[in-house]
């Protein structure tokens, strides 16, 4: 009698173990965070630039030329080859997870790139890859914001 009565105790504690396991466990609903959107206003200078993969920085003086974004239009100082030859307008093709810019030249037709904007080192920087005419020439301008 003393051993079947054992197993009861031993049988209710394991199962009010079991018990508590389950309540613990509920589902909890995880909320997607909302992603800032990017801002990329400001001013912006090369610090690193290539063509076909070649490493133009130290060949070209980069150092004059600026593009400023402001409330969705931009401005060009000092020109060099770029994706546009004109100040316009731009717009990103997803303010949360931009993939692509594009540029809308005064008196012109739209154009996009691909676009990246990643931390470097701590400094936000875009990454914006072209062809401004000849298919077989790639650029790549790294850009960072001038303070």
């Amino acid at each position: 009698m003393k051993k079947n009565n054992i197993v009861q105790q031993y049988c209710f504690f394991a199962m009010a173990v079991i018990a508590i396991l389950m309540a613990s466990c509920k589902a909890e609903k995880v909320l997607p965070v909302n992603e800032a959107a990017k801002d990329i206003s400001g001013s912006w200078q090369v610090v690193r630039a290539t063509r076909n993969g070649t490493d133009l920085t130290s060949i070209i003086d980069f150092s004059q030329f600026r593009i400023n974004f402001k409330d969705g239009s931009y401005t060009m100082v000092n020109k060099l080859p770029f994706l546009v030859n004109n100040d316009g307008k731009f717009s990103l093709d997803d303010p949360q997870y931009p993939f692509k810019i594009t540029f809308t030249a005064n008196g012109a037709a739209a154009v996009s790139t691909p676009f990246t904007y990643p931390v470097v080192n701590g400094k936000r920087q875009l990454s914006i890859t072209f062809s401004p005419g000849c298919p077989n020439n790639s650029y790549v301008y790294v850009l960072q914001k001038v303070n």
